[in-house]
């Protein structure tokens, strides 16, 4: 109706008749002079419209009512046509099977850690810790004597023995030795009478072996690193053999009142269970023999000349740290000038303080690249230099074990990194390093053989943010397969990096590292962002990620495809499924995960009343991966038919096989060469004989 009221000059009385008009599609140019290079599908370009069904322009405001209606036309087009394609990849995304958990235990307090260790576990709660049964679940044994929560606890297998390390939430580590059905109490290692000084544990870690123990430990605005050498050769022979410990009545009661809050009687004790407290044996003590601090800040030099510089890192100590530099102080000074005449507006203002230096630390074996000092007898398995690194920092430091608390402390080496060092991570056996910068470049080194494995870059934008080691494995007819025996100069490790995405790295040989990406970081469902990730060692080229929205998948990360998910009853979930509380065995194909009931939390009236349980999973229960636990390693004769995986074998085997391999091919050359000499011989015979004949 408005077209016929506002008429176009088309549609004017003075136009009697309408005749058709042509138009051309496209810009309009000016034609080539010669009438052969004009287009012969000419009349293709050109279109006919009839003068009746064109549309006259609509006055104002009818125009920007117009528009609007068909940008909302087009805004809805655009959201039911997403809206298709999200129901349309729903039905494609295929569900994996689900797994339910095997068995429940139901706890009394909030477990806040675990760990397992041989046929045990030991699950961190309100005022101590507790010992289960790992394969029927059995409760052992609770030590309940502290007047707070046990926040993290570390079991260190030490053979027959198990080293235990609870951190309560004051920060003060004790530690416990369990060996046969006893448990005794060694020492609260920085626990003091009086309680300003009182310090507390950041981080720990100890030795594979338990020979060393190193403690991160913050008090009075300062922190440092404590590092203990263990007598565990003294605490077996203590236990077995409680008569030569110093075990009087009165120092007893003197140490359990100094270790624990309240002490402990035959009373207290439950005659139920398998393991007993033995409050009558006094083990040796830990002793001290290193402590850290973190680096100092570099200022300006105090040598005089170059020589004293060269002088002071003789023996190529500290080569690298710099500290022992030529720069005047003067320099320095004008140089922070320059930076806050330039970046004034963005300096002037409030500032937050610097958070406190923290350390990753780690106890390494000797190697080509740490040897032993000399005149120390070699142990095999035995550390001989604690790894260091400090956040904001590029030097990866190496301190040596053999050394008292009265020695000074210097580092026996140091690797310079192009940017601080943000994660790193030592692989189980020792034997491999991985240091991730905050540019997002990893280096990969191998200690044992004393290499470089690589150099690889993080995609852009990308950072690290854990770093998980997978034992070496292969894909052989379609299966990951652990090769027999030693692998050497081959590692892979899985990346977690913080915008959720995860990468597979691989190092094959020298220079030889690649990186794939394995799952991409989620865009469209936040909700699955993975939190966290843990290799599964009974399964190869398996790892567990957990997401955000409590999912728990096993991913085979050769195929980068799910094969199962692993989920709890429908009245438990994920507790804090952004940092779940879980833990893998290392030595069995299961683990245990934390499981909470949500109806009941916001009921109870106590914390004790809260309905805890822990879930076991075991890999081989399950129809899905019994032939991934069962059949996972394959012999070295299998592995030399293909060509890829000879590469596989420690450089020594794969020289041995050549040898073997061309010795073989020269027996069968000779073979070869002396049925031809006979096969000579015959028709030369036969020649003579034809020429006899003739």
């Amino acid at each position: 109706m408005l077209s016929s009221v506002m008429a176009s000059p088309k549609g004017s009385r003075s136009q009697k008749m309408k005749l058709p008009i042509f138009t051309r599609k496209g810009t309009l140019e000016v034609p080539s002079p010669t009438e052969k290079d004009w287009s012969k599908d000419d009349e293709d370009d050109w279109v006919f419209k009839d003068p009746d069904q064109e549309q006259d322009s609509l006055p104002q405001p009818y125009r920007m009512i117009n528009k609007m209606v068909n940008s909302l036309f087009d805004r809805s087009w655009e959201i039911i046509e997403a809206r298709d394609t999200s129901k349309k990849a729903e039905l494609r995304r295929t569900l994996p099977t689900i797994y339910h958990p095997l068995r429940e235990s139901k706890l009394n307090t909030m477990p806040n850690c675990m760990d397992v260790s041989q046929d045990y576990v030991f699950i961190g709660g309100s005022k101590g810790f507790s010992i289960y049964n790992l394969h029927n679940a059995k409760q052992l044994y609770v030590w309940e004597k502290l007047k707070v929560d046990v926040i993290s606890i570390w079991a260190t297998d030490l053979g027959s023995e198990i080293l235990i390390a609870p951190v309560d939430e004051m920060g003060i580590v004790r530690l416990f030795y369990f060996y046969k059905d006893g448990l005794y109490l060694i020492k609260a290692i920085n626990e003091l009478e009086d309680a300003s000084k009182q310090t507390t544990c950041i981080k720990m870690e100890i030795s594979k072996g338990g020979n060393f123990a190193a403690l991160l430990l913050q008090g009075a605005g300062d922190i440092w690193l404590d590092v203990y050498k263990l007598p565990k050769e003294s605490w077996i022979k203590e236990v077995q053999y409680p008569q030569l410990a110093v075990n009087t009545k009165k120092k007893i009661r003197q140490q359990l009142q100094l270790n624990t809050p309240d002490s402990v009687t035959a009373d207290s004790l439950d005659t139920d269970m398998n393991i007993s407290f033995r409050g009558d044996v006094k083990l040796s003590l830990p002793v001290q023999i290193m402590k850290i601090k973190p680096p100092k800040p570099i200022t300006g030099t105090t040598f005089k000349s170059p020589l004293e510089a060269f002088a002071k890192i003789a023996g190529c100590r500290g080569l690298g740290s710099g500290q022992n530099h030529y720069i005047k102080a003067s320099q320095w000074e004008k140089r922070e000038a320059i930076l806050r005449a330039t970046y004034k507006k963005f300096l002037d203002g409030e500032w937050e303080p610097e958070p406190i230096s923290m350390a990753t630390f780690y106890f390494l074996l000797p190697s080509r690249v740490i040897p032993m000092p000399a005149g120390v007898k070699r142990s095999p398995g035995l550390a001989c230099v604690l790894g260091v690194h400090w956040t904001d920092h590029h030097n990866f430091f190496f301190y040596s074990l053999n050394r008292t608390l009265k020695d000074k402390v210097d580092p026996e080496g140091v690797w310079p990194c192009a940017a601080p060092i943000v994660v790193s991570q030592l692989s189980p056996c020792s034997s491999y390093l991985v240091l991730a910068c905050e540019d997002g470049v990893l280096s990969l080194w191998d200690l044992a053989q004393g290499l470089t494995l690589g150099v690889v870059a993080l995609p852009e934008k990308c950072f690290c943010q854990s770093i998980h080691f997978l034992k070496y494995f292969l894909v052989h007819k379609g299966q990951n397969v652990y090769p027999e025996g030693s692998v050497k100069c081959h590692m892979k490790c899985v990346v977690l990096c913080t915008d959720a995405s995860l990468h597979l790295v691989t190092a094959s040989g020298i220079q030889n590292s690649t990186i794939s990406l394995l799952v991409e970081r989620p865009v469209k469902y936040l909700d699955e962002a993975i939190c966290a990730v843990a290799p599964v060692q009974a399964l190869p080229g398996m790892v567990l990620t957990f997401s955000r929205d409590g999912s728990v998948f096993l991913m085979d990360v050769a195929k980068s495809q799910i094969i199962c998910s692993f989920a709890l009853p429908r009245s438990y979930s994920l507790a804090a499924p952004w940092n779940p509380v879980f833990v893998v065995s290392l030595h069995h194909p299961c683990f245990l995960l934390r499981g909470d009931h949500p109806d009941e939390i916001g009921s109870a009236s106590k914390a004790e009343d809260i309905p805890n349980s822990i879930f076991y999973f075991n890999f081989e229960d399950y129809p899905l991966l019994k032939n991934f636990s069962r059949n996972c390693t394959i012999p070295q004769a299998s592995i030399l038919a293909h060509p890829t995986f000879a590469q596989a074998l420690p450089l020594e085997e794969r020289c041995e096989k050549f040898f073997q391999k061309s010795i073989q091919n020269l027996a069968k050359y000779k073979v070869k060469e002396e049925e031809h000499w006979t096969r000579l011989r015959r028709y030369s015979l036969l020649l003579q004989k034809e020429d006899l004949k003739k």
